[in-house]
């Protein structure tokens, strides 16, 4: 494990410093939560970050061109890697990879998509692959960036399918690197001038005598110190994009010799220098799935970056509803934003789902760190599915905050605008969510996915305020929607597979929502037990309480048509999720603080440049 400690300065803690505007009541809560959703090694593992993002060279610059802000985050990225011990090591230090995500997409969207291709993709995948072939100082001295060139324009999600070629070429023992179409062209990497000197691991297919082995990853020298490209390199800017700025190129290679060291080998697949190709993996698809693993640990970085922007957001969002005044009830009065139910019920909301969020990722990467070899599939499918699941919810989320602060959240400076453009780009990258739920929707219908037994509690004798029953009913849905599924699969059209799964495939989808929404809850509910103090305890029970209620709230007629709950519970739903709102209330501040959000970037908010007024409502 990599312990990382930066600039050779470390905060004191990560748990925050209480607002004035907390009550005594309400002092610790904050500091209890930041220990429940970072963890017990949150010193080593986050803080570091913290302290290296909030400091002024991150600060947000305002005016800046597409252009002049991709070169700062290329110029960022020097001094993340000046200020890590160890830049190689970060490479395979998932949790403090992941963590690295989640804190610099707060202050430069694009520095933190370059990282992740640099760190992750590049100098992992070189990791994974006899790392001691190659010398990596260059990536330690970051004299040199690494980038990464898989999809096509013609093929996304079958990249599998791809066109580019490497030809082996007996007379040198070399390659030659050649996009052979126009669609074969590798699209959208930031494979420009700007950065310096790049080199990129390059997917291509491995031609042996006109044999195809199948598609393994080359490195590719692309530019030198000056930015040129050469010989045979040709790249192509392209629009640009809503989400985050990064140099997003068209890539063509036209006969680029390559040295025989340049192929990334292994066990999956080993050619000698005579032309001679052996595999453990007879399957030329399992070879490109494990020539590129690293894309499914970036499952893990996207979903990292999407949290860290989203509970930022939410803390813009709460402290701005704390400071900006309205109208109350009564002529001439003044109250907070916060006050009212319209604005703080949607963010709670939000906070409760955010906190399910954050929990559940910290699950993945423990299993994805620990787990044992024989888990990897289950393991790579979990991550996948989470990734689709806390980009999605972070995108809603992030909406709801830019509504809440009004005009004044379309402000790039205030931190939350800037962040949800480029929060589009992890619906996409490393994999589309669609199409990650599909694959996901096919595995757990043919036998990687089995529902837990129903409960034995008859549905008169269940409770809406019991955490365990609502779990229980979280597991209902899950089994309902699996039994759909299985049905239309086996009754689809036979003779037909595209047809017949065209009719299964909307209930499986449901399926992974509802899967992935209990292991949400359940991640959450486990966190809530795990904390020492009661009070803390309480609020994440009732922050459990909520989430599950919503999504029973949205699958309340399945759940009635099946016996699982009666008809006193659809009536009780409304009143009930009222009740956890106004419980929350109070503790709305407390909440959105335990996010431990970087002090100094939120005092260079616009809307957030003063204290906030004492309004925090009284507890009930």
């Amino acid at each position: 494990m990599l312990i990382i400690t930066l600039c050779g300065v470390i905060d004191s803690t990560i748990f925050p410093t209480v607002t004035a505007s907390q009550l005594p009541s309400t002092q610790h809560i904050s500091a209890g939560l930041a220990r429940i959703l970072f963890g017990p090694h949150a010193e080593r593992i986050h803080e570091p970050w913290r302290h290296l993002f909030n400091g002024p060279r991150f600060t947000f610059q305002e005016g800046l061109s597409p252009q002049e802000r991709t070169a700062l985050s290329y110029e960022r990225l020097h001094t993340i890697n000046a200020a890590v011990p160890d830049p190689l090591a970060l490479a395979s230090d998932i949790e403090s990879l992941t963590a690295m995500h989640e804190w610099a997409g707060v202050v430069d969207a694009g520095m933190a998509t370059i990282a992740s291709i640099h760190w992750n993709l590049h100098i992992g995948s070189l990791l994974d692959h006899d790392p001691g072939e190659r010398d990596l100082y260059p990536y330690a001295r970051m004299h040199t960036v690494g980038t990464f060139l898989c999809t096509e324009l013609d093929h996304g999600n079958d990249a599998a399918s791809l066109e580019t070629t490497a030809t082996f070429d007996p007379e040198t023992s070399g390659f030659i690197l050649d996009t052979p179409t126009p669609g074969a062209c590798k699209w959208m990497p930031n494979t420009s001038g700007t950065g310096g000197a790049k080199n990129a691991v390059v997917a291509a297919r491995l031609l042996v005598n006109d044999v195809d082995h199948g598609v393994f990853l080359f490195l590719t020298p692309l530019t030198d110190s000056a930015g040129h490209h050469y010989p045979g390199v040709e790249v192509r800017p392209l629009p640009q994009t809503a989400s985050a700025p990064v140099d997003h190129c068209a890539t063509y290679f036209h006969n680029v010799r390559l040295p025989f060291n340049a192929m990334l080998q292994g066990e999956h697949g080993r050619l000698s220098r005579d032309g001679s190709f052996t595999s453990t993996l007879g399957n030329p698809r399992k070879r490109f799935l494990q020539s590129i693993r690293r894309v499914h640990a970036g499952k893990l970085c996207m979903s990292a970056y999407s949290l860290g922007v989203t509970r930022h957001a939410l803390a813009v969002a709460m402290r701005h509803s704390h400071r900006r005044l309205t109208s109350g009830m009564t002529t001439g009065r003044k109250v907070s934003l916060i006050e009212h139910r319209s604005h703080h019920a949607p963010l709670l909301s939000a906070i409760a789902t955010t906190y399910a969020a954050t929990l559940l990722h910290r699950d993945v990467v423990q299993r994805w760190t620990s787990g044992a070899e024989s888990e990897h599939e289950e393991t790579e499918r979990f991550a996948a599915v989470a990734k689709a699941w806390i980009t999605w919810q972070a995108r809603a989320v992030m909406t709801e905050c830019r509504e809440r602060c009004g005009a004044q959240g379309l402000l790039l400076s205030n931190g939350i605008a800037y962040q949800l453009a480029a929060n589009e780009g992890t619906v996409t990258a490393e994999g589309d969510n669609r199409v990650i739920w599909v694959k996901a929707a096919g595995e757990m219908l043919m036998g990687g996915f089995t529902p837990t037994s129903p409960s034995t509690v008859p549905a008169a004798d269940r409770s809406l305020e019991d955490s365990r029953c609502l779990q229980a009913l979280l597991e209902d849905i899950e089994r309902i929607w699996h039994g759909r599924a299985r049905s239309r699969l086996r009754n689809g059209r036979r003779g037909d597979p595209l047809a017949r799964w065209n009719g299964t495939v909307t209930p499986a989808l449901q399926l992974v929502e509802a899967h992935i929404h209990r292991l949400a809850a359940e991640a959450l509910l486990r966190g809530a037990g795990t904390a020492s103090d009661s009070q803390v305890q309480a609020v994440l029970g009732q922050l459990h309480r909520l989430f599950a209620l919503r999504q029973v709230k949205a699958h309340s007629g399945d759940l009635l048509a099946a016996g699982h709950v009666t008809s006193a519970h659809i009536h009780q739903l409304p009143d009930a999720e009222e009740d956890l709102i106004e419980s929350l209330a109070p503790y709305a501040l407390s909440l959105t603080d335990g996010f431990a959000a970087l002090d100094g970037v939120m005092g260079d908010h616009p809307m957030l440049g003063a204290p906030a007024p004492a309004t925090e409502m009284t507890p009930a």
